[in-house]
């Protein structure tokens, strides 16, 4: 009975083990380009500098690829269409948290893949990021909400001192409301402090990161013959020009999160760790479940089978067999044996 009592303790112990918490080595939930380190120096194709903290790049800042499609003038005149123009973004986390957070979040959703920028102005900016503004069978048909459009979910405005309107700038667009940001975006195709909160008197608009590689396709993409600006030539702007719609059609073909900023290395050949402090060989999840499982199945039968020594107890003693016994004599023979106890009987019969 013992043995049995002992195996239905073993498969109770088993049986809970896939309910007990899981302990192991702690780790954030961070998505797997967080631990791409991008080399700052391969990041040739830049804006126009200035004194700005703009231009340096930041360890850990999130990093954007946006891969585009456009004319370079006008196919008349024998431009091509450039497929697959690589722009690389740079994200400035610590200085505008929720608007980079609102950017990844979109970019991770897909939400950009396919539209086209729908207003350019050469020597400004060129806006996109209205998920309403993509190709109905041909181009310019599009949804009538394009330019107004986005995903209802807009957040508030956010400054910092050392953001501004740098040449490469990315910001956000919005409406009269400074809180009314939603996904729609513009990169400064030169630079254009006439949209730094100082200088003007509606709070401004919010930048939140910078080209940092292909600047000189969002150059291309300025010069784009537009609708009120279609000669797509340099030298002859129309100075009334301010919500021009490319004549053909500019796509963001997908824009990525590829990996973060790693100017001083330390991401791409990270120092090497104790081996006592790395616990990155066991199991976690189910997977440790499962192993223990394994383990404990083993010793549980063991254990299970295991009978319990036996026990010796002494048996109970009476007070009378404690009493001394008189033990005979063995020096004597049998003859005097005989001899005392005939003296013996005498003396009883007197």
């Amino acid at each position: 009975m013992r043995g049995e009592h002992r195996l239905s303790v073993a498969l109770v112990v088993v049986l809970m083990l896939p309910l007990l918490p899981v302990v192991g080595p702690a780790s954030a939930e961070q998505p797997l380009w967080r631990s791409v380190g991008l080399d700052p120096d391969d990041w040739t194709d830049r804006p126009s500098t200035e004194d700005s903290p703009m231009m340096q790049s930041y360890s850990g800042n999130a990093v954007i690829r946006m891969t585009v499609s456009y004319v370079d003038g006008h196919p008349f005149l024998g431009n091509e269409r450039v497929e697959d123009a690589e722009v690389i973004i740079e994200l400035f986390e610590a200085w505008a948290p929720i608007t980079t957070d609102n950017m990844i979040q979109h970019v991770e959703s897909g939400l950009y893949d396919g539209i086209f920028f729908h207003r350019v102005i050469d020597d400004f900016v060129t806006q996109a990021g209205d998920p309403t503004c993509k190709r109905l069978v041909a181009y310019p048909a599009t949804s009538p909400e394009c330019g107004s459009g986005g995903t209802g979910e807009t957040i508030p405005l956010e400054h910092h001192e050392s953001l501004s309107h740098v040449d490469g700038a990315i910001g956000m667009a919005r409406s009269a409301d400074p809180d009314s940001a939603d996904s729609q975006w513009y990169i400064a195709e030169t630079e254009a402090h006439g949209l730094d909160p100082e200088n003007r008197d509606d709070e401004g608009y919010a930048t939140f990161g910078i080209v940092r590689d292909g600047m000189s396709h969002i150059r291309a993409i300025a010069r784009s013959p537009t609708s009120d600006d279609p000669t797509g030539i340099e030298d002859i702007q129309n100075p009334a020009s301010s919500a021009g719609r490319p004549l053909y059609e500019v796509t963001v073909v997908r824009m990525e999160m590829i990996g973060v900023a790693d100017p001083d290395g330390t991401i791409r050949n990270p120092p090497v760790e104790a081996a006592s402090s790395d616990w990155s060989w066991l199991p976690s999840g189910p997977a440790a479940v499962g192993w223990l499982t394994l383990l404990a199945l083993p010793v549980a039968a063991i254990w299970a089978r295991t009978e319990a020594p036996a026990r010796f107890d002494a048996p109970l003693v009476m007070e009378a067999e404690l009493m001394p016994m008189e033990v005979p004599n063995k020096a004597n023979g049998p003859a005097e044996d005989a001899a005392a106890d005939r003296t013996s009987d005498a003396s009883a019969r007197d």
